[in-house]
């Protein structure tokens, strides 16, 4: 799996309009074959800074992902509302998504 971590700082007065403007690259992204997950975020320390993180079934999906229209189209669009170049971490790692935290369970009530 390709896991993908991605730290979008937009401009302050483009904070409200990120989410919306990303919505078709999103929904998009979500229908690709090779897609496990493409979840958004927002930091609770910079209100200015959104966190993607998504993950992509194999190298081969994750090169399709770059490669497609609505790839490029969103990084245009991306380019005139960040305010710095975002920050990623990408890397392969084994499993096929989210796994379960051994170390909390939920308790009865």
């Amino acid at each position: 799996m390709i896991f993908i971590a991605v730290k979008f700082t937009v401009r302050s007065e483009e904070r409200d309009n990120w989410l919306p403007a990303v919505e078709p690259f999103t929904l998009a992204t979500r229908q690709e074959p090779g897609n496990l997950f493409f979840e958004w975020s927002y930091s609770v320390e910079n209100p200015d800074q959104f966190v993607l993180l998504e993950a992509f079934a194999s190298p081969e999906a994750g090169e399709a992902h770059v490669k497609s229209e609505h790839f490029a189209s969103a990084m245009d669009l991306m380019a005139d509302l960040v305010a710095q170049t975002p920050e990623i971490i990408n890397v392969e790692v084994p499993g096929e998504g989210w796994s379960r935290m051994a170390e909390v369970t939920p308790r009865p009530r």
